[in-house]
């Protein structure tokens, strides 16, 4: 058995402990207008709130990462003049609250980011009766709403997605295994109501304990309720830094066949690389960004700064994209709320997306397979939106 099983303890929803007033929440009724007034016939000023000088050393990638794509993406642009201006936020709540106070009196008509949740959430709050809005780099609905939108992808829209391509293909009946942490749970929450808005039903759910011995020791009655339950899929919350490469190899072990069990990931299943020779995994559902599109951004990227883009990158460009595409109509409220929640929405270098009014992001996936080590779309992402979106 070789599975990979490396638990991460961060991620991009950081939680941490916050003075009172940052543990307000930023989808408060801000009680004022939708947005600012723009003149497109001048540059705009648009704030990047991304965490450089924090004392984490992965985040200076990602800062850097961020800033050269957003300017990647302005260069882009056809037609719109957008005046970049960045803000160093440390990754803290408070200095990120402190860094959107600065932008909007320096005159910033929106702001992009911060990336994790508290700092955005910290940012929300503290310009929330200034008739400015956010666009987060957080995927962390909570914090969505009022003056926040947050562009990360969702574990509701990935489990839609997924549940979605599912009941279409017969796999109807879905047992949710996770691990017993909040982020897990939220995944596991997420996953029932998306199998039974696709129609499906959720036979069972199975948690347990996230360390090596918690999961060897749930595995064998996982598998047994798999044998009794009436399931034909089972929908893991696990990635590969975490359980997944575990879990799935002791059900095959526990004679549990991917023939009648389909193994559907919430998830990336082919991260890190060394997951993509693990057999648990080979011939298990996930979704992938519209890997054409974001092909492109990547050469384009890399021939541009040397380097292959942080896998967070495309949203800092994605968020340059829909303010350049509202700037470009000339409106005056270009940056309301109303206008950056159009039905059409926007496409980025992930696909097409679009901002709903809970402040949350549509975002249309592929889904992706794993065929002998490589990454294999079954099913592309859509190109267009319709109806309203949830």
């Amino acid at each position: 058995m070789s599975a990979v099983f490396t638990f991460l303890r961060g991620s991009v929803t950081r939680t941490v402990a916050l003075f009172s007033f940052f543990a307000l929440s930023a989808c408060i009724d801000t009680g004022g207008g939708a947005g600012p007034s723009v003149n497109t016939s001048r540059a705009v000023p648009v704030a990047l709130l991304i965490p450089h000088e924090s004392q984490r050393g992965s985040d200076a990638a990602l800062a850097t990462a961020l800033e050269n794509a957003a300017r990647l993406a302005i260069a882009d642009l056809d037609g719109v003049n957008i005046d970049l201006r960045i803000y160093a936020t440390g990754g803290q709540p408070e200095r990120a609250a402190a860094a959107a106070t600065t932008a909007v009196r320096d005159g910033a008509k929106i702001i992009l980011g911060p990336v994790f949740a508290p700092a955005a959430n910290a940012a929300g709050v503290a310009v929330a009766n200034r008739n400015v809005n956010i666009l987060s780099f957080s995927n962390n609905p909570s914090i969505a709403g009022g003056n926040v939108f947050v562009l990360g992808n969702s574990y509701r829209n990935t489990a839609n997605r997924l549940a979605q391509y599912a009941v279409s293909q017969g796999r109807n009946r879905v047992m949710v295994v996770h691990g017993n942490n909040s982020s897990e749970t939220r995944g596991r929450d997420a996953i029932s109501a998306a199998v039974q808005a696709a129609g499906g039903t959720v036979t069972a759910t199975a948690g347990f304990e996230l360390s090596q011995n918690g999961v060897v020791q749930a595995t064998p009655a996982i598998a047994r309720a798999t044998r009794t339950n009436g399931s034909n899929a089972i929908f893991f919350t696990s990635g590969g830094a975490g359980a997944l490469g575990l879990t799935t190899q002791l059900l095959l072990d526990n004679g549990v066949s991917p023939a009648s069990q389909q193994f559907i990931g919430l998830r990336r299943m082919d991260r890190p690389a060394t997951m993509l020779t693990q057999p648990g995994v080979q011939g298990g559902w996930f979704t992938v960004p519209d890997t054409r599109l974001y092909s492109s951004f990547q050469s384009r990227y890399t021939a541009a700064y040397g380097s292959p883009p942080h896998p967070l990158a495309g949203i800092a460009y994605d968020g340059i994209a829909a303010v350049g595409a509202l700037l470009k109509t000339g409106r005056n409220d270009a940056l309301t709320i109303p206008s950056l929640t159009r039905a059409s929405g926007f496409v980025g270098v992930n696909g097409v997306f679009r901002l709903l009014p809970d402040g949350s992001t549509q975002r249309a996936l592929a889904v992706a397979t794993i065929r002998d080590g490589q990454v294999v779309e079954i099913s592309p992402a859509p190109r267009r939106f319709g109806g309203s979106g949830s």
